[in-house]
């Protein structure tokens, strides 16, 4: 059977700067106002933006506008005599908070479309002479797909962000679901947090809000490995990374991405570690789950022993990994046992 070929697809800055592109064409010829739409095409990675509808209007004046209700302030170019002013329209977000590419308070569009509009910008109107534009960037329906975001979390408000650096979306990489880990880790060093917390499932998310508030937790999904990369890459202090005793295996066992798809826990070679290790023999044919595991050690009081020793095995796999890494990895069963 001949494998699917996985579609790429474009980001929301590539389409952005497209349909700029094509007003400014229009509003060049036509000495008018332009509208142009664009839905983003789709691609089989996982992004809550894709299929959304962009909408950019370029006029001589933004009295016709319909802007995001946040206070804002317009990115501001200049090229000669020539200006261009950006706003965010209704489902485009604001940012209102420090800590991300772009201050407060400006439409959440990244740096690269910005600079490539402007780029277009200059190239087209490098002949002119007071040309003063105004462009309203807009997604249709965007306050209700931020919501699926972690954008109000780091202070993006009432919709999404414009984004993307390379243009083109690889699928399966999962690329848009990492970037938003990545601003989230930015965000919280910017911000002082320290440490900071990485959760795996609602029961995580509970417990390090014990400790921390929103802004210093960093939801990670399966993502293990890509979020360890970033934490350390972009030298974070110290990680405390929640998770429970079935993932944790998984990581121990050495799986960069803890979902189900890129396979299960070897309990064969559990149980040969449990055996090297505590000295007991457990029964793998009857209880193949790290639970049923955890039930019967529990029984013969090796409960902490076996937290213990996953945890022990999964820092040393992080530690293979990077070996600069401030990740510190903690059973969420155990965390009694570390005095939370």
């Amino acid at each position: 059977m001949k494998k699917k070929e996985l579609r790429k697809g474009y980001t929301t800055g590539t389409h952005t700067v497209a349909s700029f592109r094509s007003c400014l064409d229009t509003l060049l010829v036509t000495n008018e106002a332009s509208i142009t739409k664009t839905n983003k095409i789709d691609n089989d990675d996982l992004d809550v933006t894709k299929g959304c509808e962009i909408v950019v209007n370029l006029d001589f004046s933004s009295k016709d506008f319909l802007l995001n209700p946040t206070f804002q302030k317009a990115h501001y170019f200049e090229s000669g005599t020539n200006s261009l002013e950006i706003f965010a329209g209704l489902g485009v977000g604001v940012v209102t908070k420090k800590g991300l590419k772009i201050q407060p308070p400006y439409p959440a569009i990244n740096p690269a479309p910005l600079n490539a509009i402007k780029e277009y910008f200059d190239i087209k109107t490098k002949d002119m002479d007071n040309l003063h534009l105004k462009c309203c960037v807009s997604v249709t329906n965007g306050q209700e797909i931020a919501k699926q975001t972690a954008n109000s979390k780091v202070g993006v408000l009432e919709g999404i962000s414009i984004l993307g650096t390379t243009g083109i979306v690889k699928p399966v990489s999962s690329s848009a679901y990492i970037d938003s880990v990545k601003i989230e880790i930015e965000f919280a060093i910017q911000n002082g947090y320290n440490p900071i917390y990485f959760t795996l499932g609602n029961s995580a998310f509970k417990v390090a809000c014990e400790k921390s508030n929103e802004e210093g937790i960093v939801e990670i999904g399966n993502f293990v490995y890509d979020s360890i990369n970033l934490a350390t890459t972009l030298k974070a202090k110290e990680v405390i990374f929640l998770c429970g005793i079935g993932k944790m295996t998984k990581i121990y066992q050495g799986f960069k991405n803890t979902h189900n798809r890129f396979g299960v826990i070897d309990f064969t070679q559990l149980q040969l570690d449990i055996k090297k290790n505590l000295n007991y023999e457990v029964d793998i044919e009857t209880t193949l789950t790290v639970k049923g595991i955890s039930q019967e050690l529990e029984k013969v009081g090796l409960l902490d022993a076996f937290y213990e020793m996953i945890t022990k095995r999964a820092n040393e796999q992080i530690k293979k990994w990077f070996k600069d890494s401030n990740v510190k990895a903690i059973i969420l069963e155990q965390k009694e046992v570390l005095g939370w």
